[in-house]
């Protein structure tokens, strides 16, 4: 099955960071995308849901898989 993951990171987030080095364990490839900018995160939190407020945020497939605890979850699912 492939898989389209991509990460919504921002820097200095050590969450950010130990997602991107849980993919990177399992050799699994994901497009990063780093939002910096206040203003932006605070608009690309809006277009997740009332309940996001941190970083990273993490898609599978276009589906939101929510942060580190997410992914986790999502990857056991999957059998990664």
């Amino acid at each position: 099955m492939n898989l389209n993951i991509v990460v919504y990171s921002k820097s200095a987030c050590p969450q950010c960071d130990q997602a991107k080095m849980l993919l990177k364990t399992k050799s699994i490839d994901f497009k990063e995308v780093k939002i910096d900018d206040e203003a932006e995160r605070l608009a690309f939190f809006e277009k997740c849901g009332p309940s996001v407020r941190q970083m990273p945020q993490i898609f599978i497939n276009e589906q939101r898989v929510g942060g580190l605890a997410g992914l986790q979850a999502a990857l056991t699912q999957l059998g990664r």
